[in-house]
């Protein structure tokens, strides 16, 4: 039956003719079924969600291994300084807030970049002379991830390729090849303080590549570049064109002896994403404020990357704005103090850590000099037992309930990655029970018996 067309006068917006189809008898008036379209139910997962992986849960959740039910369970694997209550947030923080949310103004909807006042505030705490900064510079983001998220997807088309530091953050390969981004690994020097292998990295550039990532202060490395060092990065993405992508969301976590460079006051001619957020420095990962700081000074990226962004920005409509609210006050009225006692806590518990694993016979850890972990090196030729460092912190909690994360989560075999946030005598403990592990499986490899006689 053909379908009845009722016509309508044309006033208003609405349209001037509306198909009514009319079931008759039982019997659809539509003609004949849709076009290509499979009238059985087919509902699969799109590519998206199967290209989205991440290494860190594929390794841990595939690792089938109890704790020892004599011991109790240590953790030092989880990159969350507020899991063992050791390191609050500063009542100030807290009370920005209560104060926010009594306010009654923060109820609504905010601009998705964030609110003018709130990105004005974080333009002006991390404005500087050698790299200055305005609220246009700013875009606000729900936690440091999204940040990274939005600067891979405005910079990299699916098809390109970005650089990734190996050992890294996996976060990064989840992100990328989830839109269809290749991911080139770069390396770091362990011998070096976990320093870029410069040659090696521009050796992977080429026509297609989108963006070097530069993560400093480091996760899972703890390392922190020198200015030197982050100037011959510049230079290389000088030659070669190459914007970079810096997180930077361990900038403020760094050791007394040690001084932090913002990559982006050591350049004028390099455009940089710089990714931070409240995580970290304020001890507050669950709160999901970040931000996306433009450094163009030479105006390469132009207003495309910033409205980009922008376009990104309205897909989840931005952060929560309670804590745009809490924002000025966090920033303004958090005592020195607290970020001092912060540091200093994570100082003492990093050398207290290296100094322990370093006197274990098998374990080569590299001091770190900020963030909240260390990468600690197993020599497995003593364990032939093992045969990687997967099965290492397997055994490792099922015989003394100790969780590390095998670097092969960061694409660094023969590592494992230690959380340097627990409390001093389950640090003690815990490297205690890492001695008592590695004395136990430990043998000479052949040739050094001389040394093990020692």
């Amino acid at each position: 039956m053909e379908p009845y067309v009722i016509q309508m006068s044309s006033k208003g917006n609405l349209p001037s003719i509306l198909d009514v189809h009319v079931n008759v008898g039982g019997r659809s008036s539509v003609p004949g079924k849709m076009k290509g379209r499979n009238t059985r139910w087919s509902v699969r997962p799109s590519d998206m969600a199967n290209k989205t992986f991440n290494p860190i849960r594929a390794i841990v959740d595939n690792m089938k291994v109890k704790p020892n039910p004599n011991k109790t369970m240590i953790s030092l694997s989880i990159g969350d300084p507020t899991v063992f209550g050791n390191l609050p947030t500063d009542p100030e923080v807290t009370q920005a807030m209560k104060d926010a949310l009594d306010s009654g103004k923060y109820n609504g909807y905010a601009p998705s970049i964030g609110f003018l006042s709130s990105r004005e505030e974080i333009a002006s705490y991390y404005h500087c002379p050698e790299a200055p900064l305005e609220a246009k510079d700013v875009i606000l983001t729900s936690g440091c991830s999204q940040a990274i998220e939005m600067c891979l997807a405005v910079l990299a088309n699916p098809g390109q390729n970005i650089l990734v530091p190996r050992p890294g953050f996996s976060l990064y390969r989840t992100l990328a090849e989830s839109m269809g981004i290749e991911v080139k690994l770069y390396n770091l020097l362990p011998e070096k303080s976990w320093e870029i292998d410069l040659k090696q990295l521009e050796s992977l550039i080429d026509e297609k590549t989108a963006c070097l990532i530069v993560n400093n202060p480091s996760n899972p490395c703890g390392s922190v570049f020198s200015k030197r060092h982050l100037q011959k990065i510049l230079a290389v993405a000088a030659r070669q064109c190459v914007p970079i992508l810096a997180d930077e969301i361990y900038g403020d976590m760094v050791f007394s002896d040690c001084k932090y460079e913002p990559l982006a006051t050591l350049s004028t001619d390099v455009p940089i994403l710089s990714c931070g957020g409240l995580a970290k420095r304020w001890l507050v990962p669950g709160w999901r404020l970040g931000w996306i700081l433009i450094h163009d000074r030479r105006d390469i990226f132009g207003n495309e990357i910033r409205d980009g962004l922008a376009k990104l920005s309205q897909r989840i409509l931005g952060p929560c704005t309670i804590v745009q609210g809490a924002l000025k006050s966090i920033l303004r009225r958090t005592p020195e103090e607290f970020y001092h006692n912060t540091l200093s806590f994570l100082k003492s518990s990093a050398d207290l850590c290296f100094g322990a694993l370093a006197a274990i016979p098998g374990l080569r850890p590299v001091r770190p000099s900020g963030a909240m972990y260390l990468m600690v090196g197993i020599e497995m030729e003593h364990f032939p037992e093992f045969e990687n460092d997967v099965e290492f912190t397997e055994r490792l909690v099922a015989e003394q309930s100790v969780h590390c994360l095998p670097a092969t989560c960061f694409e660094y075999p023969n590592f494992i990655r230690v959380v340097i946030t627990v409390p001093e005598v389950m640090m003690l403990e815990a490297c205690s029970r890492i001695q008592e592990f590695c004395e136990q499986h430990y043998h000479c490899a052949e040739g050094s018996q001389e040394e093990c006689d020692k």
